[in-house]
């Protein structure tokens, strides 16, 4: 039997996914289609070794790969464990007018990959920057934190998740974002000993 939860996360879910027009279903499948994070991440790989020179640069780098990854297998881990399925797999969802922009992809969705990726690389990579001590890159983290929630919402949009899948997501970045930040700024600090670039 459905928890009150579960039917309140369907129900918010839908009426999120019914507001669509050919304009905005555009916009979200942009924010959805995952090479864009290959741009967006080979943007911020340029600006990682401008800002802060090559060593402290590599580092940043590996803790936000280390952190994709941890990341992934969490999401896949978690996903196969619960076992809730997509909206566009649901009955109940495709019975009530479920917009659906994307092909069904895998069975189940809890919680959203694409929502905990990108939290976690705007937050690990925002953190990385700290190192630069010549700037605080408020304009950097208010704009990767905006991406975030916009790649999130976006699965929504597109059908694939329900708003809990994005929401519990967006927290497992964002704790994964900080674990492997604080790592990259404690490596930093043992292995890099010159003046930022």
């Amino acid at each position: 039997m459905e928890g009150s939860a579960e039917i309140i996360d369907r129900q918010i879910s839908l009426a999120i996914n019914g507001l669509n027009s050919p304009v905005t279903d555009f916009i979200w499948q942009v924010f959805s289609f995952r090479p864009l994070t290959f741009v967006i991440g080979g943007f911020i790989t340029v600006f990682l070794f401008v800002r802060l020179g090559w060593k402290r640069a590599l580092i940043v780098l590996a803790c936000t790969l280390l952190c994709i990854g941890a990341s992934d297998q969490l999401c896949n881990l978690v996903k196969e464990t619960v076992g809730r399925l997509r909206p566009v797999h649901d009955p109940w969802m495709m019975e009530h007018g479920l917009h659906v922009l994307e092909e069904p992809g895998k069975l189940y969705g809890f919680f959203s990959a694409h929502a905990a990726n990108a939290m976690c690389i705007a937050v690990c990579s925002l953190i990385g920057f700290r190192a630069d001590k010549t700037s605080r890159y408020r304009a950097y983290g208010i704009c990767m934190i905006i991406w975030a929630v916009l790649v999130g919402i976006s699965r929504v949009f597109v059908g694939k998740h329900f708003l809990g899948d994005v929401l519990v997501g967006w927290l497992a970045g964002l704790a994964l974002g900080l674990l492997f930040g604080w790592l990259a700024r404690w490596l930093i600090k043992k292995l890099v000993k010159s003046p930022s670039v």
